[in-house]
């Protein structure tokens, strides 16, 4: 997450908005934030639902796996990482770049 936040020019001009997702709790998240100096929003996915929709949740030991998702702004997957790739920043960077955003309502 800390290179998201080192990068997060990047996907400003490139008009994305990024997102943390976790099985945490959101008082933890904020301390998490707080604690790697990360400034985007960190979101709650207490109840598990997000992470299994998306195919990340490890049921075995209740924790999502670690994974980037680039959603256009018609809701539509245009890349997934996971594992150590999704740590950089780069490929989701990239798919950002290339996707025009959606027309402001």
């Amino acid at each position: 997450m800390k290179a998201y936040q080192a990068d997060i020019a990047k996907f400003e001009e490139a008009q994305t908005q990024v997102l943390g997702i976790s099985v945490d709790s959101s008082p933890a998240n904020k301390r998490f934030a707080d604690e790697i100096g990360v400034k985007f929003p960190l979101l709650s996915d207490l109840n598990h639902k997000t992470s299994k929709e998306y195919g990340i949740l490890n049921e075995d030991v209740g924790i999502a796996n670690r994974a980037t998702f680039v959603v256009d702004g018609n809701g539509i997957i245009q890349h997934i990482e996971q594992g150590n790739s999704a740590i950089d920043p780069t490929g989701a960077h990239t798919v950002c770049a290339r996707i025009k955003p959606a027309p402001k309502q």
